[in-house]
């Protein structure tokens, strides 16, 4: 069963967001695509700055989908070069402002060398608690499940679980945001209107939230005015409105007491 919020909240506890529209912007100045993505870092930046200052828990941001490796190699190859500039440039200032790094999807399709890099990343800022900052790579929506699906069955294989047990927590404690919570707002940049295969199961009482603002041009502007937005609907969870009106005076009225 969903957990409803002890409080509506206006500041949502994780917010996602499908970082799209590099290529365009890059297109409408008359550059390469490779251009747009180094952009993009830039916006990358300032979105993990502003869910720092304003008390968001977690961010996870879709950089590299499994489908992406589809592009052309040379865009896969500046990809994979800028990936690995930035973990090296910024995961000190990530550290220095207590942001905890995680990077969520398939690693094994990366380099060695990579692999190595993130995991030092990830080692480094394990213990920060202020921000989780996930970074989508090499992910899908259905190789999440897919992957949670197998680890449960390897339990139950070795006689360790019982298929009986396996319940709505117990999957989600095998998927790659197993201990932090729920995404509550997923936006998308760029126009478009579809999650393409990002967090599929987590993702299920997320609002969302779709602005045609190219994602380099994504500033504390645009996330103030989804943010603004979030605060603004009315979370069900799959009650009626009376029956949600009736839980929060409840809730409200414990809180006073």
């Amino acid at each position: 069963m969903t957990e409803l919020p002890s409080l509506q909240q206006l500041v949502p506890k994780h917010v996602a967001i499908i970082m799209d529209g590099n290529g365009r912007w890059a297109k409408q100045r008359g550059k390469l695509r490779t251009f747009g993505h180094k952009a993009g870092a830039e916006a990358v930046r300032r979105a993990v700055a502003f869910a720092r200052r304003n008390g968001i828990q977690s961010l996870t941001l879709f950089a590299f989908s499994s489908e992406n490796w589809q592009r052309p190699e040379k865009e896969v190859s500046v990809l994979m070069d800028l990936f690995m500039t930035v973990l090296k440039r910024e995961v000190k200032k990530l550290h220095q402002n207590n942001i905890k790094l995680n990077i969520i999807g398939d690693k094994s399709r990366f380099s060695t060398r990579l692999q190595r890099q993130i995991s030092e990343a990830e080692e480094k800022t394990a213990n920060n608690n202020a921000l989780t900052l996930n970074i989508a790579a090499n992910y899908g929506g259905q190789w999440d499940i897919i992957q949670a699906a197998q680890a449960l069955a390897k339990q139950v294989e070795s006689g360790a679980l019982s298929s009986s047990d396996i319940n709505s927590e117990r999957f989600a404690a095998q998927l790659q945001l197993a201990g932090q919570p729920t995404p509550d707002l997923l936006i998308r940049t760029g126009g478009e209107c579809r999650i393409s295969n990002f967090l599929l199961w987590q993702a299920a009482y997320a609002e969302l939230y779709f602005t045609p603002v190219l994602w380099p041009d994504f500033d504390d502007e645009t996330f103030s005015k989804a943010i603004t937005e979030f605060a603004q609907r009315e979370r069900r969870f799959g009650l009626t409105s009376e029956q949600l009106d009736s839980v929060m005076r409840d809730l409200e009225t414990r809180v006073e007491e």
